[in-house]
């Protein structure tokens, strides 16, 4: 028989999944009817590497190839936000001097 859950290191009983907050947001994980909590630690850990790269800014040159303007996205920030070689962005205008760039999903 497969158990549902995890075994909770506190008290032995089978944490059940559940949605938690992890530093506002809502993420996977189990939890304990003792209330003990555990996070997912895949999404977790990406969680850490936005927060780390969330109020950060990031000065950047802009390249150049044939006639087309590239920008480049440091690797900390890519990973962070999970970009990927060949990935399509959404580039959307605010005004005169700013833009944004999302992913498309």
């Amino acid at each position: 028989m497969k158990k549902e859950g995890m075994t909770c290191v506190s008290c032995g009983k089978i944490a059940k999944k559940a949605q938690l907050r992890f530093q506002g947001y809502d993420i996977d994980g189990w939890k304990c009817s003792c209330g003990e909590e555990y996070f997912d630690p895949e999404q977790a850990h990406r969680f850490l590497l936005v927060n780390k790269v969330l109020h950060k800014e990031y000065e950047v040159k802009l390249g150049q190839i044939r006639s087309n303007l590239i920008l480049r996205i440091p690797a900390e920030l890519a990973n962070a936000l999970k970009f990927e070689k060949g990935e399509k962005v959404l580039i959307k205008v605010d005004d005169m001097k700013r833009f944004h760039v999302e992913a498309v999903a």
